[in-house]
């Protein structure tokens, strides 16, 4: 993914350097999307900002102005998203700091998030994650927090046209060792790779 620049002008700088041959067309795709814009904002679970917010712990939605809403904790939620459709979805809290505590946080600098999409992307999970990825247990809109190659990430289940779609988030400093696990965990499935 190209370099952008954050509202305060800063590049990004995605946290895998390594080159990759780049492959499309592939049932099962590894994307590098930490370039997408992530906020982190926390508030009382059951406050005017989680009412507003609407994805309850567990579960996700999409923002009126496109933003996709995860609540990944009791009281924390991660909004991904362009630019201005996050910036929309934190621009529709302003005023309920005056009714409960609440904090946002650019995260987008300091999150790696990778996309893994494709019919054998919960096989490919499975390897590298002690989670039961069937419909049943994580279902479209899902989101949960598991370690991932010994890494402690967010996940979500946000499919693409009815194929299974996982977005996984960790610290930006375990960025380029999670995305070669997953690698690794996804040639034995004809996995292609889209990095930097």
């Amino acid at each position: 993914m190209a370099d952008t620049a954050s509202p305060r002008g800063l590049a990004f700088e995605s946290p895998v350097v390594r080159d990759y041959p780049t492959s499309e067309g592939g049932d099962l795709t590894l994307t590098d999307a930490s370039a997408t814009t992530k906020w982190l904002v926390r508030a009382g679970a059951d406050g005017p900002t989680a009412d507003r917010l609407g994805a309850r712990f567990g579960s996700s939605q999409v923002a009126p102005g496109g933003a996709l809403v995860l609540g990944s904790r009791p009281g924390e939620w991660i909004i991904v998203g362009t630019p201005d459709e996050v910036a929309a979805a934190v621009a529709d809290l302003d005023g309920l700091e005056a009714q409960e505590f609440m904090t946002a946080l650019d995260w987008t600098h300091s999150r790696a998030m990778f996309r893994v999409t494709g019919a054998d992307a919960t096989s490919m999970l499975e390897k590298v994650c002690g989670i039961d990825w069937g419909d049943h247990m994580t279902p479209d809109g899902a989101v949960l927090s598991a370690s991932v190659a010994l890494t402690t990430c967010d996940l979500a289940r946000n499919d693409r046209n009815g194929t299974p779609s996982y977005l996984v988030f960790c610290d930006r400093s375990f960025g380029q060792y999670l995305f070669d696990a997953l690698i690794d965990a996804g040639n034995e499935f004809g996995l292609a790779v889209s990095a930097g």
